[in-house]
């Protein structure tokens, strides 16, 4: 019905999250109103993004690797306390925490819940890197001693409830103290959309 370009920009659209077809054609239509500069900003930073962001070699989370470095700016800082592992479902969670300025330690990016998945998607969530960064930390850049203490900042829904009940077994496998995020976080809600001083004392209060 509509030109290629048009069907083709609506396509790719309509791949991200939340997005359908019909919203992926609004989208396209609307870059047609804007002006020609904002239209080759627009491609640039998505150019930028594929060339210039990396996953860190220790956490995943998503870095400007401009400078060539395997590590983002959390995990090669040296002041961080590197007996503590943080394991947050996606990178949105990651900032929120980081936000707060309450916590000091190290974090790692699931990359998913297991109740999102089929066991047989199991394989995409991050278990068996975590497990390897967890053994070796150093193998991955980080120079730590060894963790004492993993927190399991999972979203309170039943879907982070049920990898936190998982990693839980995962980590007393390995003999590591793990704790959660303490009260004032609503059940239901996701870490990306508390308030910093809602997310600095559950911080504080993990039990």
């Amino acid at each position: 019905m509509y030109p290629e370009p048009i069907q083709k920009l609506a396509s790719l659209f309509s791949r991200l999250p939340g997005i359908g077809p019909r919203m992926g054609a609004r989208l396209a239509f609307h870059l047609l109103k804007v002006p020609e500069q904002e239209v080759q900003e627009f491609g640039e930073a998505i150019l930028q993004l594929g060339l210039r962001m990396r996953l860190c070699a220790f956490c995943f989370n998503p870095f400007d690797f401009a400078q060539g470095k395997s590590l983002c700016t959390i995990c090669a800082d040296t002041g961080r306390v590197k007996t503590m592992l943080c394991v947050v479902e996606k990178e949105s969670d990651l900032e929120a925490l980081e936000a707060t300025r309450a916590y000091r330690g190290l974090y790692f990016v699931l990359g998913g819940t297991v109740g999102m998945l089929r066991k047989i998607d199991m394989r995409h969530l991050r278990i068996d890197e975590l497990k390897e960064r967890i053994a070796d930390p150093k193998k991955f850049g980080v120079a730590s001693p060894g963790f004492s203490e993993a927190i399991l900042a999972m979203n309170l829904t039943t879907e982070g409830e049920a990898t936190a009940l998982y990693l839980e077994r995962v980590f007393g496998q390995l003999d590591i103290k793990t704790t959660r995020l303490g009260r004032g976080l609503p059940v239901g809600g996701e870490l990306e959309y508390s308030d910093s001083e809602t997310l600095r004392q559950s911080l504080e209060n993990r039990r």
